[in-house]
């Protein structure tokens, strides 16, 4: 079976999520230079099928059945690409409804401009939004968008589809420390935020490994001022600063091995997690380093913690 489904993972957003990685790696209508998954090899904004639905599902159920206890949250795609190009969502969304599992979608909203990726999305539960910025020179910066994809075009289709969606949306911003954010721009974001009225707004930092080398973490005066301006126009009550390690609510099956390469895919591991859940298991650490002679793992250091990383061409810059 394609490891399709992975975890469930700890997800500071999300609770215990079943991850679902329904996109091969790695395309993606973005390249965003602090992507956890590697730099974009395959840059469309054109949808395909990447997997049969019955795959999906029975990979789900697959790894579902694995599972001895443990409450799952939600089921949830996401991908180490863009998972809304998956031109079978829908179909995907109506036969993992046989789990009564809540469905969730973490999608970087490139493509909402089309009506079948609006009228797909309004099928799932929970939708998660990036919005890094509405500036476009940030935008263009920070996200490096496909060429065909157009800004405001995105921003008025993410109202548009706000007005009829009737399940919960959230919405991340992440706030890198080699971005110069200007007033202007952190005000513009967080008044487009208020009009979209999500259900929670969440402010993130880079606290895995990111695509290109030189990100850096945000001065705190730069995270103190744009959580201050987005506190004062959409409201305390509505923000929320992300950047904790999520913690190690993680779950392995018989083979480990397989798992570590599935979660890391999309999830970059520390060392220390690793380490604690291997412990868990009985199982010595040296599969780890069997999986880096192999060249299965990637091993590197990320502001001053170890990392490891499914190898695939997306990492090859590591």
């Amino acid at each position: 079976m394609i490891n399709i489904a992975f975890g469930p993972v700890p997800s500071r957003r999300l609770g215990r999520s079943l991850g679902i990685n329904n996109i091969l790696c790695k395309f993606c209508s973005y390249d965003c230079i602090y992507c956890q998954a590697g730099r974009t090899i395959n840059k469309t904004t054109e949808r395909r099928a990447f997997y049969n639905p019955e795959d999906i599902f029975k990979s789900v159920e697959e790894r579902i059945n694995k599972l001895s206890n443990g409450k799952i949250d939600y089921l949830t795609f996401v991908a180490d690409g863009e998972p809304t190009l998956d031109i079978n969502l829908s179909k995907e969304v109506e036969i993992l409804r046989d789990f009564d599992i809540p469905i969730a979608i973490i999608t970087n909203s490139s493509l909402i401009w089309r009506d079948d990726v609006r009228n797909d999305l309004l099928n799932f539960d929970l939708v998660s939004f990036k919005v890094d910025s509405v500036n476009e020179k940030i935008w263009r910066e920070i996200n490096r968008p496909h060429k065909n994809l157009a800004l405001d075009k995105i921003l008025e289709s993410m109202i548009a589809f706000r007005d009829n969606y009737k399940g919960k949306l959230i919405t991340e911003t992440m706030i890198l420390g080699n971005i110069n954010y200007t007033e202007d721009s952190i005000i513009k974001t967080a008044e487009f935020l208020k009009e979209l009225n999500p259900d929670r707004c969440y402010l993130n930092i880079p606290i895995r490994p990111p695509s290109e080398k030189y990100i850096k973490f945000p001065k705190i005066e730069v995270i103190t001022k744009i959580l201050s301006i987005f506190n004062e126009i959409i409201g305390k009550n509505k923000v929320e600063l992300l950047g904790k390690f999520e913690g190690n609510d993680f779950v392995f099956s018989e083979n480990v091995e397989e798992d570590i390469l599935a979660i890391t895919s999309v999830h970059p591991l520390r060392e220390d997690v690793i380490k604690e859940l291997l412990n868990k298991a009985n199982i010595s650490l040296d599969i780890i380093e069997k999986m880096i002679n192999e060249g299965k793992l990637i091993k590197l250091e990320y502001n001053g913690k170890i990392f490891y990383i499914k190898n695939m061409k997306s990492r090859n810059i590591y």
